[in-house]
């Protein structure tokens, strides 16, 4: 079976179940509700990640890098709530996304920003930078891995946000 068929054999599982039948209107509340938590995920995802993400680019270099670090588990429940209301978004109407290309774009730069955070902390870069104080320069890897960070994440959100007008499927 190809990873296509797949795809296509669980979303139609999915379109039958409870939580489907709720996303798309049996409960009216759970659509916009959703939206709403998944916009601040994604506010605590990106404004956690971003400041991060620029002050190992040297924008604010008066703030060390460790204490910042302190709101990443704010920045980690911001992509757990972005998981779950992504989740219900998908199971509101699969076929919708499973045959847009855009949305298969942001999946892949989704787990391509994973890759980039499991590279920043498996190559102990992540150590390196905590080792920063006010006025430091991270080392170039890590201002590296920022700036695809930001990139990434922009990409996100911008094909998250172009999914009704761009591929067709809604």
């Amino acid at each position: 079976m190809t990873p296509m068929a797949l795809v296509e054999s669980f979303s139609k599982w999915l379109a039958t179940t409870n939580l489907s039948w709720a996303a798309r209107g049996g409960y009216p509340w759970v659509w916009p509700a959703s939206e709403t938590l998944h916009f601040i995920g994604m506010a605590l995802l990106v404004g956690v990640v971003g400041l991060l993400d620029l002050r190992m680019l040297g924008f604010a270099k008066g703030l060390p890098i460790a204490p910042i670090n302190r709101l990443l588990p704010w920045g980690i429940a911001g992509f757990v709530l972005n998981l779950i209301t992504g989740c219900i978004f998908f199971a509101g109407d699969p076929f919708q996304y499973i045959h847009n290309d855009v949305f298969w774009a942001k999946m892949l730069f989704i787990l391509l920003a994973g890759a980039n955070v499991g590279v920043f902390y498996l190559t102990g870069l992540s150590r390196r930078v905590d080792a920063c104080n006010a006025g430091d320069d991270a080392p170039l890897g890590a201002r590296v891995a920022a700036a695809v960070s930001l990139l990434l994440w922009i990409g996100v959100m911008y094909l998250g946000r172009m999914l009704p007008f761009l591929g067709g499927a809604f």
